[in-house]
């Protein structure tokens, strides 16, 4: 497997110097040519400038066997970028991937809460944070943060001190590819984090550097910490569907597009590099108003 151990480690360092994606990304990335390589082998294709769309199609054939079509056309799109790289770069004489067809699959969101299962969420964590814990507190900011601006969980765990501007309500967010963007919040949330801002002291650590949001032993929190804080206060609300942090992002983009925001600010909120990505909301929107109109309608 020299030769393509020797090209997907060039690939990976271009995805992490050259494109500066997370180390998460990256190993995704890797998984998949790791695969690819495999059944190349396989076919007797010991370099990657051999591939063929025959080869890239069996492949295909043998993901589609065992995995579900929406993780088979994220691993089609992995390969197509490898492959339009390689051939960009000499290490294929032709681009076989950009011929590769990807499965179809329906768009579709993760729970959302309603508006009014938003609000009993977070009222609570604050009636939970009335024991006067400083996790507590914090996990009020956490949530409060993270449905005020629908920023991705990844990006709220990396928010440093430095990142509020406490005076005009916004926060900087390092996105996906290190892009930066300003994002502002509410009352509610300058609140909430005013009142974690008191408590963090009690958590600091030689750990702790500029984290804003700290765990029980004073190092920056960990994703999977917030999604078992907001699951375990999700298991005391009837009715209301288990979402993970991901899914409060798509509950706080719904809402705010519900209350009438334009579909390009909304884009700017999440920090979506495509609209086509932001305007799946509006179906959600739309769904939402359907069911209202079939439920109270007189003649729906």
């Amino acid at each position: 497997m020299d030769l393509w151990s020797t090209v997907i480690d060039e690939y990976v360092e271009h995805l992490r110097h050259g494109r500066g994606l997370s180390e998460h990304t990256i190993r995704a990335y890797r998984g998949d040519l790791s695969r690819l390589a495999e059944v190349a082998m396989a076919e007797a294709v010991d370099d990657p400038a051999q591939l063929s769309l025959s080869v890239l199609r069996r492949w295909l054939a043998l993901e589609r066997e065992t995995t579900a079509d929406a993780t088979v056309a994220r691993r089609v799109a992995s390969i197509r970028t490898f492959t339009a790289w390689a051939q960009h770069h000499g290490r294929m004489a032709v681009d076989p991937g950009a011929l590769l067809a990807s499965p179809k699959v329906a768009r579709a969101l993760p729970p959302v809460l309603r508006q009014e299962q938003a609000t009993q969420l977070l009222d609570l964590a604050a009636l939970v944070a009335d024991d006067d814990s400083a996790e507590h507190i914090r996990d009020v900011a956490l949530l409060e943060v993270l449905y005020a601006t629908g920023i991705r969980v990844g990006e709220c765990v990396g928010l440093d001190l430095g990142s509020i501007d406490a005076a005009e309500r916004t926060l900087r967010v390092l996105g996906k590819g290190n892009k930066e963007r300003v994002v502002p919040f509410g009352q509610p949330a300058a609140r909430a984090l005013e009142g974690w801002l008191d408590r963090r002291p009690e958590l600091l650590s030689t750990r702790s550097g500029q984290a804003l949001f700290l765990g029980r032993r004073g190092a920056r929190i960990d994703p999977r910490m917030v999604r078992t804080v907001l699951q375990r206060l999700l298991r005391h609300l009837p009715d209301v569907p288990e979402i993970s942090p991901h899914g409060l992002r798509h509950s706080a983009a719904t809402h705010v597009l519900e209350g009438g925001a334009d579909i390009r600010y909304v884009q700017e909120l999440l920090g979506h590099a495509s609209l086509a990505t932001t305007q799946l909301y509006t179906h959600v929107s739309f769904d939402r108003l359907r069911e209202t109109f079939e439920r109270s309608h007189p003649r729906a």
